[in-house]
């Protein structure tokens, strides 16, 4: 039982850390750029695609709730007992994202590709999320382990 507490914190305090480490390059000038790929700072106050900007300061006390009330769910219904790793890798991510917006009042993005189509800028912890996402997804569908 605190094994899997270990490995959930352990993933998420893991996840975190790269998270903020690679954002602080980007946010000390680092910057690079070749035909398909950008990597420079960008501030995303919105969610993705900066959808709901317009909450301005309310939008990361609204995804503090939703944090928050994910990990109670997850306490709840003892699914951290059954896959500590992949939420912790998830939680880590969230929680990366929520700490730029308390700190720098928006999301610290840095990826932009625009090779063939342009995409959303993104960051590390968004790949993340959507590894932990995508990984939860098969669990559930494919191996009906949770």
């Amino acid at each position: 039982m605190i094994k899997n507490y270990f490995v959930f914190f352990l993933a998420a305090l893991g996840i975190f850390l790269i998270d903020k480490s690679i954002k602080e390059l980007f946010i000390n000038g680092l910057f690079y750029d070749t035909k398909c790929i950008t990597f420079g700072f960008t501030l995303n106050k919105g969610v993705a695609f900066s959808l709901l900007s317009f909450l301005n300061g309310y939008l990361k006390w609204i995804l503090f709730a939703l944090i928050l009330s994910a990990f109670i769910y997850v306490n709840i219904n003892r699914l951290i007992f059954k896959i500590p790793f992949v939420l912790g890798i998830l939680f880590g991510a969230a929680i990366g994202n929520l700490y730029d917006r308390f700190i720098y009042g928006g999301v610290v993005d840095y990826v932009y590709w625009h090779c063939g189509f342009d995409f959303a800028v993104f960051n590390f912890a968004d790949v993340m999320i959507d590894l932990s996402i995508a990984w939860l997804f098969y669990l559930h569908f494919i191996q009906k382990k949770i």
